[in-house]
């Protein structure tokens, strides 16, 4: 049995009184069921070698998430499209307009805030109303990639699917059922289960590697044998497998950490840095992707895919104890806190895999995710004063745009206590 961190649980009113601190009404059944994991539960995650934020109170560390998560609605949730739909508004510069990446974080918030958020299963079935509503043209159990402000596929690409939106839109599903059970309008856990099998059929390799998106169609497809770091979502997959009763998933687990620790050992001894693309997946020799192999000359870099990795892995670590993310966390955060010095705003947006910085430039996006990996304590010293500093920078910056907002806003989430496992 798992050993959970049970610290700071909440019990009876505690979401109301948050929620009315914060200046939201939370009244039982403004909108259906009430949530049977409330925000502000604080519960689930491992026991030994976790730390969270020790400066501010834990119901100081749920404020600050409220207080952003109410920036993040205003600025990005949108209802529109057609009736009972809503999308999160990306407005991205490649003149995708809406993602599925977006929604499908939209998605994991709206189910992650309920108790807080009177609203959330409104917009969570919103949120996924819009997903279905746009499904890939290759795998229609999947949604296609980008729309444009019409709401129309923005180009061949955009009409199919990305896999980190499926996969994201697939757990909030699991999350939702957990919330809200699945007798009403929308069958969570069915819905959950029939993405879960479009995600392994179209989404990963019969070796078990994740793929760019359904657009891969086999191995005669010139990115049939690369990948995404950012992809390897590791505390999700482990959620599928148990939901789906398919042990495929724990596979897919595997030859990510696999992938992991050759590419921190062979390429980033130094850091354990990442790369954004990763290629020759099928053999024992994965490398870092050539500049411009998808989307530009820092594809073999730790770029704006790779930047989340620390979240994801981490993420692994404080719910399931793993001990390959706790290998591959503790590497990173050897390295980012004695290259900046301690220094949060030392973190610069991009890194070659030997840590010299691509730029000056500082942003939430590639602050916040080091933030969670700094929750995961090293073989000596601790990390809290480090995780105390990164949480005051992120928690004080202003919004800047829809991707660092939202990397910021699940960061926040799982750094205070409010990330959890269906």
């Amino acid at each position: 049995m798992r050993a959970k961190n049970m610290i700071g649980r909440a019990v009876g009113n505690l979401s109301l009184i948050l929620a009315t601190m914060l200046g939201c009404s939370s009244e039982p059944g403004q909108e259906g069921p009430e949530p049977r994991h409330p925000f502000g539960t604080h519960a689930g995650y491992w026991s030994e070698g976790v730390i969270f934020p020790s400066n501010p109170s834990r119901a100081e560390l749920d404020e600050a998430v409220g207080a952003f998560y109410r920036e993040w609605k205003r600025r990005y949730f949108v209802s529109g499209c057609a009736a009972g739909q809503a999308y999160i508004k990306a407005q991205t510069s490649s003149g995708a307009w809406i993602v599925s990446e977006g929604q499908g974080y939209g998605m994991l918030v709206a189910a992650l805030m309920a108790g807080y958020e009177p609203d959330a299963k409104s917009m969570f079935d919103q949120l996924y109303r819009y997903y279905v509503a746009h499904p890939s043209v290759i795998n229609g159990n999947l949604m296609s990639w980008a729309q444009d402000g019409s709401c129309k596929n923005i180009d061949s690409l955009g009409s199919a699917s990305a896999t980190d939106g499926d996969v994201d839109a697939a757990y909030g599903l699991l999350l939702a059922d957990a919330q809200w059970g699945s007798d009403g309008e929308i069958d969570y856990l069915g819905e959950a289960r029939r993405i879960m099998g479009a995600i392994l059929a179209s989404e990963v390799q019969p070796a078990n590697t994740v793929l760019f998106g359904d657009w891969v169609t086999d191995s005669s497809h010139p990115n049939w044998d690369a990948t995404r770091s950012s992809d390897f979502i590791t505390a999700e997959f482990k959620a599928f497998a148990e939901a789906a009763g398919e042990a495929r998933w724990n596979a897919v687990v595997d030859k990510a950490y696999a992938m992991v620790e050759y590419l921190q050992a062979v390429f980033a001894p130094q850091t354990g840095l990442l790369p954004d693309f990763i290629v020759d997946v099928s053999g024992a020799a994965p490398r870092p992707a050539p500049p411009n192999y998808l989307e530009g000359e820092n594809d073999g870099r730790y770029s704006y895919n790779a930047c989340r990795t620390p979240w994801r892995l981490a993420t692994d670590f404080l719910v399931s104890g793993d001990a390959r993310s706790r290998a591959a966390i503790r590497q990173l955060n050897a390295w980012v806190r004695d290259a900046t010095g301690g220094d949060p705003q030392a973190i610069t947006s991009g890194y070659d895999l030997d840590g010299t910085a691509l730029n000056s430039d500082v942003e939430a996006g590639f602050i916040a995710p080091f933030m969670v990996a700094a929750m995961v304590e090293p073989e000596s010293g601790t990390n809290q004063p480090w995780l105390d500093a990164l949480w005051d920078e992120v928690a004080s910056r202003p919004a800047e745009e829809y991707y660092s907002d939202s990397v910021k806003l699940l960061c926040m989430l799982v750094t205070s206590g409010n990330w959890w496992t269906p």
